[in-house]
């Protein structure tokens, strides 16, 4: 689609700060414009004009409500004679918000809601919903996640990013702590993927185990650099399988590690150094740091030195990446992102009902992020794909010179 020219009303601007609605007001009206410009590109022809182009007329507004996370908006969707005009506003907005309402109405449903979440649910979807319309409404997102997150993965993934997090969901009627793992990547060609999540008992070896056997059985391969955080079980499982990429220790879960281990009034200060550590353009500069962060926290926090020195060539394996690479690959924080956009809805449901409304959701943000990356290329793997064959020449002549040796 071409470029927008979005125009907004000067009297929606001082309400944006002044009005609770204000900003679902300025939502609501670049929405309808685009909209506008979609018909408009549909029919080859703007309103009233006259083009040999034109492909078909107008016929009129029909008024949709979108809720949105700003509040309801009203869209004005245009209709055309032939009605064949359709936009995917609504379906690829609404796919992950309305996992979230569901995930709502099923808690109604169970009588495990609060007052609050049962008016949010029924201004959301109506007064009255029975088990069944809940159920049915579930199948056909369900079959929508379950066909994303289990599809193949057929290119090559040299980078992945390995994360979870805990929430809480129901089983035989008991509340209890689910971890959810999910795996990032970025393709050969630079654009990023969420490859898959599932939902375990723990973070522990044999539940990422299971997860990376499931990815590599969906045919992920290709894999050169994993970012994780340090757990000694996700460690294991990514040695298993693996293990001719290098691992990157996430260095802001070290950095919290770091700082966990001084006394209040020196944090900040060790903070800093250690950052200065990682901040390093070169190996042999970062070691040097490293000597001077030992020497001056020796005997202030010595604990805090015994983890940056054991965390340290784990932290620093971006280095051995080109420099283009490493600010983006030193850290988790590609997969934090898509954690942080889960709990805002998960602080609003705090408990879900079940398993499967917790995959639905969470499946369903990560389907629309998804889709998001596919607009805008995260590396530009040139440099990358050079390196690696230049590393690949220096082995090998490393190799003939050991055999003549």
């Amino acid at each position: 689609m071409a470029g927008i020219d979005i125009n907004v009303n000067k009297e929606l601007l001082p309400g944006l700060l002044g009005s609770p609605d204000g900003l679902a007001k300025l939502v609501e009206s670049v929405l309808n414009q685009v909209l506008e410009a979609q018909v408009s590109e549909s029919l080859g022809a703007q309103r009233h004009e006259r083009s040999e182009e034109r492909l078909g007329y107008r016929n009129g507004y029909r008024v949709r409500q979108l809720y949105t996370r700003v509040g309801p908006i009203a869209l004005q969707v245009p209709q055309t004679r032939d009605g064949n005009f359709s936009t995917d506003i609504f379906k690829r907005y609404q796919r992950s918000e309305q996992a979230f309402v569901l995930a709502l109405m099923e808690m109604v449903v169970q009588g495990v809601s609060t007052r609050k979440v049962a008016a949010i649910t029924e201004e959301l979807c109506g007064v009255s919903f029975s088990k069944s319309t809940v159920s049915a409404l579930c199948l056909g997102l369900d079959a929508r996640v379950k066909a994303f997150n289990e599809r193949r993965l057929d290119d090559q993934y040299p980078f992945i990013v390995v994360d979870a997090m805990f929430i809480q969901a129901r089983q035989d009627d008991r509340v209890k702590m689910r971890t959810v793992l999910t795996v990032s990547g970025v393709r050969i060609d630079g654009m990023r993927e969420v490859l898959g999540l599932r939902l375990g008992n723990s973070e522990s070896f044999t539940t990422w185990d299971e997860m990376f056997a499931w990815l590599k059985q969906r045919g992920l391969s290709g894999v050169a650099y994993v970012v994780s955080d340090g757990h000694s079980g996700l460690q294991e499982a990514i040695a298993k399988h693996f293990h001719n990429a290098s691992w990157q220790r996430c260095q802001v879960h070290l950095m919290r590690n770091i700082v966990g281990h001084c006394g209040s009034k020196i944090k900040a200060q060790v903070a800093a150094m250690a950052k200065r550590v990682f901040g390093a353009d070169d190996p042999l500069e970062a070691r040097k740091r490293l000597t001077e962060f030992s020497a001056q926290f020796a005997k202030s926090a010595p604990k805090a030195v015994a983890c940056l020195e054991a965390g340290f060539e784990d932290a620093m394996a971006v280095m051995a990446l080109p420099e283009k690479y490493r600010k983006r690959l030193r850290t988790t924080n590609m997969q934090e992102r898509l954690n942080e956009e889960i709990r805002r809805r998960e602080r609003v449901i705090r408990i879900f009902p079940n398993d499967e409304s917790a995959l639905r959701l969470i499946g369903a943000l990560l389907a629309e992020q998804n889709e998001h990356w596919q607009e805008q290329r995260y590396f530009n793997m040139d440099e990358y794909v050079q390196w690696v064959q230049d590393q690949a020449q220096i082995k090998d002549e490393n190799n003939i010179v050991a055999m003549t040796a």
